[in-house]
């Protein structure tokens, strides 16, 4: 077999910038309705009745993204939402990894990937409303005065953060990620629908490649030399756009990744005949690993098997379901830095539902 190791890095590059071109979009579509609805769905806002708080958690979970359970992790903080809803939050959230169900790729069938998405956030919600109702009618509850409202917010910036960097990040970088994303934009519609323009797409097709470039670039300042802190804790559109494009940063990132590493174990060690009998013959294995991986905290291990669900034949769709409802996205890191307890115990609580969905889903013989 002849690897050209180059070409195969260039079209995982140019594959992650188009699933970008159509997920920023979408990122900063939500982010920004998360933003209009924000004073809504927190601060002294009654979120409404006990008995609807598990529908209402499950609701706002399901909402692409990880806003949704950052927010109501703030409101659970403040004893406005029930511990059932904020369970029934983290059980329905897919994170980040919802945009990639619901982006575009030549190597994934979209029809598929949208299909998918609707499943498993029909089964998320379900399953978190009836796990939320559960723990509230046991009582069950803990300590939120421990929660820190800090966690939740951005910080101003540390003195270490360069002028350089400063501007890297809410300028250039900035205008850039949101620049090729519009440009990219026209190419990942078409592919809703198979077509393309020609000229267009030969241009887009390195655009993509930039695009990924870029944001990994991007998502490694930010991280480590950024700090992570914004320089503004305004909470205006602007702040709500600049966390946009750190979140498409780094969906890019994790699907590159995922990508990388997807492809080159199934092209090059193993074999796409191979690998796609060892899928079909081991699902019981494989719910279990994307449980384990989508328990991990953040958004980072969902993206992981979303991506491999859009790029390996004959992915279990139970696997991605119980992933799903393992997941919490990024509203666990509140509780994960000010109340490990909390943190373990729903992060354990959605890992053993997450095996009970996902073989059940397995055993009826749930496909798409």
């Amino acid at each position: 077999m002849n690897f050209d190791l180059w070409t195969f890095i260039l079209d995982n590059l140019e594959a992650a910038g188009v699933i970008g071109g159509y997920v920023s979009i979408s990122i900063i579509g939500v982010g920004l309705l998360t933003y209009a609805a924000k004073g809504r769905i927190s601060g002294d806002n009654q979120i409404g009745p006990k008995w609807s708080q598990p529908i209402i958690g499950a609701l706002l979970g399901v909402i692409p993204g990880c806003g949704a359970t950052i927010v109501v992790s703030s409101m659970y903080k403040n004893q406005k939402i029930s511990f059932g809803g904020l369970l029934a939050t983290f059980i329905a959230t897919l994170g980040e990894g919802s945009f990639v169900l619901l982006g575009a790729s030549d190597e994934a069938s979209v029809a598929a990937n949208l299909t998918a998405f609707l499943v498993v956030s029909l089964v998320g919600v379900v399953v978190a409303i009836i796990s939320g109702y559960i723990v509230d009618a046991i009582g069950v509850n803990f300590n939120t005065n421990d929660v820190l409202e800090q966690s939740l917010q951005e910080k101003h910036h540390s003195r270490k953060v360069t002028t350089i960097t400063h501007n890297f990040i809410e300028k250039f970088g900035f205008y850039m990620i949101i620049a090729m994303a519009v440009f990219l934009l026209p190419s990942s519609i078409m592919a809703l629908w198979g077509g393309g323009i020609a000229d267009y797409d030969n241009i887009a097709v390195w655009v993509a490649i930039l695009f990924t470039i870029f944001c990994i670039i991007y998502y490694l300042v930010y991280k480590f030399s950024y700090k992570g802190h914004q320089c503004t804790c305004d909470d205006n559109a602007r702040s709500t756009l600049l966390h946009a494009v750190f979140d498409i940063s780094t969906v890019v990132v994790y699907v590159f990744i995922g990508l990388f590493i997807a492809n080159f174990i199934i092209d090059v060690l193993v074999g796409a005949e191979t690998f796609d009998a060892w899928m079909t013959s081991s699902a019981l294995v494989v719910v279990v690993i994307a449980a384990l991986i989508g328990a991990t905290p953040g958004c980072g291990g969902m993206i992981a098997v979303a991506v491999a669900f859009t790029t390996i034949d004959n992915f279990p769709i139970a696997a991605l379901i119980a992933a799903g409802i393992a997941t919490s996205g990024d509203g666990i890191f509140p509780l994960l830095a000010a109340n490990k307890k909390d943190a373990l115990i729903i992060t354990l609580f959605g890992f053993v539902l997450a095996l009970v969905v996902g073989y059940t889903a397995l055993a009826l013989g749930i496909n798409i």
